[in-house]
C-alpha cells in the first residue's frame, strides 16, 4: 500500500512537469492531508511507481541469465 513519507529531504535537481488540472489537484490535497509538500509527494509517487513497475521481457531475460 501506497503511504507518505519524508525521505526525499534532499531532492534537489529542478525540472518542469505538467499535470492535468484533476491530477494537481488530487495530488495537492492528498499532500495536504498529510502534511508533505507537493514536491515530496510527487517524488514519493515516482519512487512508488519505479518499485512497482512491472519488468519488461528483456530485463526479466537478463535476470534469468
Amino acid at each position: 500500500m501506497f503511504k507518505v513519507n519524508k525521505e526525499f529531504k534532499s531532492a534537489n535537481i529542478p525540472r518542469t512537469i505538467r499535470f492535468t488540472e484533476q491530477l494537481f489537484e488530487d495530488l495537492n490535497r492528498v499532500a495536504a492531508e498529510n502534511d508533505v509538500s507537493f514536491n515530496y509527494l510527487v517524488l514519493q509517487c515516482c519512487k512508488y511507481a519505479l518499485d512497482h513497475a512491472e519488468k519488461s521481457e528483456d530485463a526479466k531475460d537478463d535476470i534469468q541469465s
